[in-house]
């Protein structure tokens, strides 16, 4: 446990060196913005891509772990917001409250940390949980909540998640990655140092950006984002772990790793969904704060639990 725990101290002492520039203004909430624009457009997209060009679709595509992983996320989704209903919760905000349970920072945070601290071969199991949580769950959510207002799965709902899908670099970058990876073509040497220079940005330009948009996050209601931290920090990896350790047995190390990957805080990407269709988005903004600040225990825990003895 102490050894993963200063393994992975480096990566929240970025995040608190990024809240730190964002707390003292150094960074402006424009330059925060501006930054995680850029390292989720740029240097995430670039590692993303250098990943996966190295992977095979039959590494990704692997329906035990997708399974397992997608039942263990979706019961606590279904737990998260059976409890948001019987507190009388609209839909639009259980589905946030949801969303807040069962989507961590698999992009900014998972990715480079899982990559190492589990060595290379956790990325093919880490694209399977992200592509699982961008394509099932952030398409859920933006069902959920039209549906809650009253638009249904009708067209325009269908357009709109579409479009979504379509324009996020995360699965564009995953989709050319692996579609180079198919084609066998060896990638240019100045492509490749390309990548690999623009790629290095993304980790701690990921990790900072997530410490200097903490500073603007709240920590109002902290009885529900408490809540919210528990289900997302504890309650998803134990049952991603019932799932992929006994419900649907996937291979032992891609079942680590998902577990893991289960284990991250809440994404950013929730707060803006919320704040995007103006639903909840203070919980959302104070889960994230609390269950980051948890997780500088949880994680390691959770990871040292997953390596064995």
């Amino acid at each position: 446990m102490a050894e993963i725990f200063f393994r992975t101290l480096p990566f929240f002492a970025i995040i608190g060196l990024g809240y730190w520039a964002g707390r003292s203004r150094f960074f402006t909430e424009d330059a925060t913005a501006y930054l995680t624009r850029f390292v989720f457009y740029f240097p995430l997209s670039a590692m993303i891509f250098g990943f996966a060009a190295n992977l095979t679709f039959a590494e990704v595509f692997d329906p035990t772990l997708i399974l397992g992983y997608l039942a263990g996320t979706l019961a606590v989704y279904l737990l998260v917001t059976a409890v948001a209903m019987a507190r009388g919760l609209d839909v639009p905000t259980a589905a946030v409250e949801a969303q807040c349970a069962a989507i961590g920072n698999v992009g900014f945070l998972g990715l480079p940390m899982m990559a190492i601290l589990f060595g290379p071969a956790s990325v093919a199991p880490m694209m399977v949980v992200l592509s699982v949580d961008l394509v099932v769950f952030s398409s859920l959510i933006v069902i959920l909540i039209n549906a809650g207002r009253g638009q249904g799965l009708g067209p325009a709902t269908l357009k709109l998640v579409g479009l979504g899908l379509m324009k996020n670099p995360m699965i564009l970058s995953i989709v050319a990655g692996l579609a180079w990876s198919a084609s066998a073509l060896p990638i240019p040497g100045p492509a490749n140092d390309f990548l690999t220079i623009l790629g290095g940005a993304a980790t701690p330009g990921a990790l900072f950006a997530i410490g200097a948009s903490l500073a603007s996050k709240s920590a109002e209601r902290v009885q529900v984002a408490g809540w919210l931290s528990f289900a997302k920090l504890v309650l998803h990896p134990a049952c991603v772990a019932l799932a992929v350790l006994w419900l649907i047995p996937a291979a032992p190390f891609s079942a680590a790793v998902a577990i893991a990957a289960a284990s991250l805080p809440v994404a950013g990407n929730v707060y803006m969904l919320a704040q995007h269709y103006g639903v909840a988005p203070h919980r959302a903004s104070a889960a994230i704060f609390i269950s980051t600040i948890l997780s500088i225990v949880t994680v390691p825990a959770v990871i040292a639990w997953v390596s064995g003895p």
